[in-house]
C-alpha cells in the first residue's frame, strides 16, 4: 500500500487511492531503515510500549535487562502542550515510556510525536562527534580542536569585521536558563544580533498582543478552554499542529459549546467545526472587521466592558463602519450569511475562547492581524474571565520561554527593551561593570536621520540574517555585513528565500551548526570548507525548566547521560565563553562543575532580575515540588489541590510575583479582576502612559478584588508610594534598594510586595488600547499581500512603502506589490503542519516510527487546478514561485483547498530544486525521509513592525514533471 497521507473526514474519494509508484511499501521502507528482520519485526522492536503486560514478570535471563528500573518524570520536546512523559530507565538505559495519566495537560494522552520521544533521545541519526568540513569531505574532529578553531576563526572575523559581523542564532528548544545564558553570552560578545525561532513564529503575537494590554502571551490556557461557551480557531490547526490540546477542545464541545473555525484549507481540525469559513489567505482583518459589523449593527458589544477597560473603539467602530457584508465578500470571499453566524455565535455563547497559530502572524500585517483578533474579544468583553481570553497556541516546546528571558534581538531578557536603563539593570544583575559592558560593543553610530549605537538599537532578525549577508555596507546599520552565522538548534528550511539563503551561506566566511542533528544547514549549501558541526545532547540528556504555551514553567528531569559526544548547550556556551575570555562574567553569579554552569543558579538569577515578565517567584526548589506533585493540580482550573502545592497554580505560570519566598500562586487567567493580586488576578497593565491626547488611558471604574484603589492607577515606584504613604511599608533594607526605582527595576522586590499587600498590581490598571499610535497602522486596517491576484485590490488596499532603514536593513514592500505577477503565477500558495514531524522536520523525519507515517513532500490542489495543469493525483510534479524557487514534490489532489489555493507542509528538507542532497550529509546522519523544502518557493515579505516573514500567502505555479510523465507512459 502507498503510504499517503489520510484522506480527511468529509474529503472527495479521489484523494485517497491513485498512486504513481514513487513511494515505498511498508516492508521495503523497514527494509531501507535497517529496523526489519522479518514480517514481525516492527512489533518486536518497538521499545516504548505504552500498554504494559498483566501476566507475572519473568525471572531474569541473560537476555533481559537488569538493575533497578526507574521512573523519570519529564516533558515532551515538541509541541508548547507541554506534554507529561515518563520515562524507564534501566542500567542508564532509555528502555521504555509510561503514559503520565496524572499530568494535568495530557492525562496521559500523546500525539505521534510524543509517544516516539524516546527514539529522539537514542537516535542512530544522531550528530555523534564534531566534524568539520575539509575540501568538500567530512572529517571527525575533537571537541577541543573544535572550540579551538572555531572560537579562533570568530574571534578574528570579531577583531576585523566587529561584533555585529558574527550572528549567534539561538533556539526555542534550548530550556529557559540556556536560552537566558545565550542572551547573557551575546551581550558579553557585544552584538544584538542573536534571535530564535519565535521570531518568525510568533513575534507578531507578542508585538501585537502585548501593545494592546501589557503582555504578548497566552492569556488563559488549554485547560481552561474547557469554560469556554464557544470556540473561534483562525489560523491555526491544533488537530495536527497541537494534537493533545484537541482534548481540551473537545472537553468544551461536549459541554456545548460550539467550534467556528477559519481556514483556507478543510483541515483536520475543520472536520470538528460546526462551522468552518474559508477565507482569501491574507484578508484576516477585513474579516475580523466583517464580524464585528455585525455585533456593532446589533448591539451585541459589552458597552460596560468597553467603558470601563478599553482605550479608543470608537476608531475601531470607524474603520469597521467601511467592512460592510458586500464588502467583505468582495474581498475575503465569506457571504454575509456565514460572517453573521459567527458572529452571532460568538456573541451568544460567552464567555468565548479565541485561538490563533500561525496562519493569522505570519504576513505581512502579522501585526494588525493579532490586534484585530484582540479587539474583537474585547468588543465582546471575553476577557480576564474563565473560558475567554486570546490563546495564542505556540509551536516549539519552550518558545514561549525562550521569548520570555532568551535571545531577541530587541529585548533583553524577560522584555525589557534596549535601552540605557535596561541594560543597567541587567548589568547590575550579572555584576558587571557597565561601562566594562558597553565597551565590548561597537562604538560608532548607524541609521538613516536618528543614528544609534549598535548597543542600543535592534539587532538583524533571524528573519532577515540572510540580506545581513547579501546586502553591501552602505546599506546596512553597523559596521559590515555578517561574515559568520552559528546555527544553534535552528532549521534554515523554516525560512524563505531558499535561493538567497543558499547564496549566503556559500558567501560566509564561516558557517557552525551546534544541534543534536546536522540539520539542513549541513548540506543546503555547495561549501567546501570552513563549516563546524558541534554535536549538542537532547533536552533529555540535562535538566532545566521551560515554559509552556500557557505560561506555566515545568522542570524537565534529566533521563539519560549525553549521548555519543555530545555536550549539553550550557557546557558548550561556557566552552566558547571561556575562550573568548569572558567565562567568569558570564556566570559570576553560577556555580561551574565541570565546565558545566548550574542550571538551578541560572534560574536563580533569571529570578533576581525577572521582574517586568513575573520570573521572580518560581525558584528550582518550587518548580521541582510542582514536578514532583502535578498530580495534586485540578484538571481545569490547574490550582492545586492540597497536598505541597495547595492553592497554586501549576507551573506558577508567569507573572508570579514577587521573590520565591512570598509565595505567590501564579496566574493562570491574565486580567481577571474577580480575583485578588495575591491569589493570581490583575487588571490590564498600565505600560503606555497615563493619557493620549488628553484621554485618560486608566481603567474606570475597574479594579481587582480587594484593592485600596478603587479606580486606575499607573504602575508602581518608589515616588508613588511615597505619594501613597506607603513607602514605610518597605523594611529598611527594600529601602535602600528601591529608593529611585520602580516596580520592573527594584532588586529588592519590595515595591511588589507592597503593592500587593494593598490589593495592587505593581505594573499599574490601565484600559486595553484598541489603538497603538507608535505602530504603522494604528488601527488595524488591510492591506493587500505583496505576491496578490487580485490586481482590482492593490489600489484600494496598498501595501506600505519600502523602508530604508528597518531592522538595520532596507526592506521591501510597495516596489514588490507594484509588479503583476498573478499571470505566470496564478495560485495562492499557503503552508502549514503535519501531524507527524515538526519544525524543519531534521529530528522527526529522523525518527523511523515517525517517517514511516509520512515519506513524500506533497502539495495540496484542487482537482480544478490539477486538471487545468495537467497533472494526476499521486505524480510528481513542480511548483515554481514568482522570485525564481522552483520544487519538485508529489500533487495530492484533493478538496481539502479550494481552486487557486494551494497547500505545502514545511517539515521538509535534504532536497534542492530536484537535487537528492543524501550524500552531502556526514555518514548515517540523513533522516530517514528527505524532501523539497517549499520555503525554496515562498518569498520575500516581512511584518510591518517585527519582521515576521510572509509563509502563508504568496502565488505559484504547478507544471507536470515531463519526466515522470515519460515514465508512467504518459508522455
Amino acid at each position: 500500500m502507498k503510504l499517503f497521507k489520510r484522506p480527511l473526514p468529509g474529503a472527495d474519494a479521489f484523494s485517497t487511492a491513485q498512486t504513481s509508484g514513487h513511494g515505498i511499501d511498508r516492508r521495503e521502507f523497514l527494509r531501507r531503515s535497517g529496523l526489519s528482520a522479518g514480517g514481525v519485526a516492527l512489533a518486536g522492536a518497538v521499545p516504548l510500549s505504552m500498554m504494559k503486560k498483566v501476566d507475572a514478570t519473568a525471572a531474569p535471563t541473560s537476555a533481559q535487562p537488569t538493575g533497578e528500573l526507574k521512573r523519570v518524570k519529564s516533558v515532551c520536546t515538541h509541541c508548547s502542550v507541554g506534554c507529561g512523559v515518563i520515562a524507564e530507565v534501566q542500567n542508564g538505559v532509555w528502555i521504555g515510556q509510561e503514559p503520565a495519566f496524572d499530568h494535568p495537560f495530557n492525562l496521559g494522552a500523546h500525539c505521534a510525536k510524543g509517544a516516539s520521544v524516546r527514539e529522539h533521545g537514542h537516535g542512530e541519526k544522531r550528530l555523534k562527534y564534531p566534524m568539520k568540513l575539509v575540501d568538500g569531505k567530512w572529517q571527525r574532529i575533537g571537541w577541543n580542536q573544535a572550540i579551538d578553531e572555531l572560537g579562533d576563526k570568530l574571534a578574528a572575523i570579531r577583531e576585523q569585521y566587529g561584533p555585529d559581523s558574527v550572528y549567534w542564532l539561538g533556539s526555542s528548544k534550548h530550556n529557559n536558563e540556556q536560552a537566558y545564558l545565550l542572551r547573557k553570552f551575546a551581550a558579553l560578545w557585544g552584538s544584538n544580533n542573536i534571535d530564535h525561532q519565535a521570531r518568525i513564529c510568533h513575534s507578531t503575537t507578542v508585538a501585537g498582543v502585548a501593545n494592546t494590554w501589557g503582555f504578548g502571551a497566552m492569556t488563559n490556557s488549554y485547560n481552561d478552554i474547557h469554560n469556554a461557551k464557544a470556540i473561534f480557531i483562525i489560523g491555526g490547526n491544533p488537530a495536527e499542529a497541537h494534537p493533545v490540546s484537541m482534548q481540551h477542545i473537545f472537553r468544551a464541545k461536549e459541554r456545548g459549546a460550539p467550534l467556528i473555525v477559519v481556514d483556507p484549507r478543510f483541515t483536520r481540525t475543520a472536520a470538528h467545526a460546526d462551522l468552518h469559513i474559508r477565507i482569501r489567505p491574507g484578508t484576516d482583518v477585513p474579516f475580523i472587521w466583517g464580524l464585528l459589523w455585525h455585533v456593532v449593527q446589533n448591539g451585541w458589544e459589552d458597552k460596560t466592558f468597553i467603558e470601563q477597560r478599553v482605550f479608543g473603539m470608537d476608531d475601531v467602530r470607524k474603520e469597521v463602519a467601511k467592512w460592510n457584508p458586500a464588502e467583505v465578500e468582495r474581498v475575503t470571499g465569506v457571504p454575509e450569511e456565514l460572517a453573521h453566524k459567527a458572529a452571532r455565535i460568538m456573541a451568544q455563547n460567552r464567555p468565548g475562547t479565541f485561538i490563533w497559530c500561525m496562519g493569522g502572524t505570519q504576513h505581512t500585517v502579522g501585526n494588525n492581524n493579532t490586534r484585530a483578533y484582540c479587539i474583537f474579544q474585547l468588543a465582546l468583553g471575553n476577557m480576564g474571565v474563565e473560558g475567554g481570553g486570546t490563546n495564542v497556541f505556540r509551536g516549539h516546546d519552550n518558545v514561549q520561554g525562550a521569548t520570555d528571558v532568551g535571545p531577541n534581538a530587541e529585548s533583553l531578557p524577560a522584555y525589557y527593551g534596549l535601552s540605557e536603563d535596561a541594560w543597567r539593570h541587567w548589568a547590575k544583575v550579572w555584576g558587571i561593570d557597565f561601562d566594562w559592558l558597553a565597551g565590548r560593543f561597537d562604538q560608532s553610530e548607524y541609521g538613516a536621520g536618528k543614528t544609534v549605537k549598535p548597543m542600543f538599537n535592534n539587532g538583524i532578525p533571524v528573519s532577515r540574517w540572510v540580506d545581513g549577508v547579501l546586502e553591501t555596507n552602505e546599506n546596512i546599520s553597523q559596521r559590515n555585513p555578517l561574515k559568520a552565522m552559528v546555527f544553534w538548534g535552528h532549521a534554515p528550511n523554516s525560512q524563505v528565500r531558499g535561493p538567497e539563503m543558499k547564496a549566503a551561506m556559500e558567501k560566509l566566511d564561516v558557517l557552525a551548526v551546534i544541534d543534536p542533528y546536522p540539520t539542513v544547514t549541513a548540506v543546503m549549501h555547495d561549501r567546501k570548507d570552513n563549516v563546524y558541526l558541534l554535536p549538542a545532547c537532547t533536552q533529555f540528556e540535562t535538566y532545566g525548566s521551560l515554559t509552556s504555551s500557557n505560561r506555566s514553567i515545568q522542570w524537565r528531569s534529566q533521563i539519560i547521560e549525553p549521548l555519543f559526544e555530545s555536550r549539553p548547550d550550557h557546557t558548550i556556551m561556557y566552552q566558547f565563553a571561556r575562550k573568548f575570555g569572558f567565562e567568569k562574567e558570564l556566570t559570576k553569579n553560577i556555580e561551574v562543575e565541570n565546565d558545566t554552569p548550574l542550571i538551578e543558579d541560572i534560574l536563580r538569577e533569571i529570578n533576581r532580575g525577572a521582574w517586568a515578565a513575573g520570573y521572580t517567584g518560581q525558584s528550582p526548589e518550587r518548580l521541582k515540588a510542582h514536578q514532583e506533585n502535578w498530580h495534586t493540580f485540578h484538571t481545569t482550573n490547574l490550582k492545586g489541590q492540597g497536598g505541597p502545592c495547595d492553592g497554586e497554580y501549576y507551573g506558577l505560570p508567569w507573572p508570579c510575583w514577587g521573590t520565591p519566598e512570598m509565595k505567590h500562586p501564579g496566574s493562570h487567567i491574565l486580567y481577571d479582576t474577580s480575583k485578588t493580586i495575591a491569589e493570581g488576578g490583575s487588571p490590564f497593565r498600565a505600560r503606555f502612559g497615563t493619557e493620549y491626547q488628553g484621554q485618560s488611558l486608566l481603567a474606570k471604574g475597574s479594579f481587582s478584588k480587594g484593592s485600596e484603589i478603587q479606580d486606575g492607577y499607573p504602575e508602581f515606584s518608589a515616588d508613588l508610594l511615597k505619594k501613597l504613604n506607603w513607602w514605610n511599608d518597605l523594611t529598611a533594607a527594600e529601602k535602600a534598594q528601591a529608593e529611585g526605582k520602580n516596580w520592573k527595576t527594584d532588586p529588592s522586590g519590595g515595591i511588589i510586595r507592597v503593592a500587593i499587600q494593598h490589593g495592587c498590581a505593581p505594573y499599574g490598571n490601565a484600559k486595553a488600547r484598541c489603538i497603538v499610535w507608535n505602530f504603522p497602522d494604528p488601527v488595524p486596517i488591510h492591506r493587500e499581500p505583496l505576491y496578490t491576484p487580485r490586481r482590482d485590490l492593490v489600489q484600494q488596499y496598498p501595501t506600505y512603502e519600502d523602508r530604508k532603514r528597518f531592522w538595520r536593513l532596507p526592506t521591501r514592500y510597495a516596489s514588490i506589490q507594484q509588479q503583476d505577477f498573478s499571470n505566470d503565477f496564478p495560485l495562492i500558495m499557503t503552508s502549514g503542519r503535519l501531524v507527524e514531524y515538526e519544525g524543519g522536520g531534521d529530528e522527526t523525519r529522523s525518527n523511523p516510527w515517525l517517517a514511516e507515517l509520512q515519506q513524500e513532500m506533497f502539495v495540496e490542489i484542487n482537482p480544478r487546478d490539477a486538471n487545468n495543469a495537467g497533472v494526476r493525483h499521486g505524480e510528481q510534479v513542480w511548483v515554481a514561485g514568482p522570485e525564481g524557487g522552483r520544487i519538485r514534490v508529489m500533487a495530492f489532489v484533493t478538496e481539502r483547498v479550494r481552486p487557486g489555493v494551494v497547500f505545502m507542509p514545511f517539515h521538509f528538507g535534504g532536497h534542492y530544486e530536484g537535487r537528492d542532497l543524501r550524500a552531502k550529509y556526514p555518514e548515517g546522519a540523513a533522516p530517514y525521509v528527505l524532501g523539497e523544502s517549499c520555503n525554496l518557493v515562498f518569498t520575500y515579505g516581512y511584518d510591518s513592525v517585527t519582521a515576521m516573514q510572509e509563509t502563508k500567502v504568496s502565488l505559484c505555479r504547478i507544471e507536470p514533471d515531463l519526466i515522470s510523465e515519460r515514465a508512467s507512459g504518459r508522455v
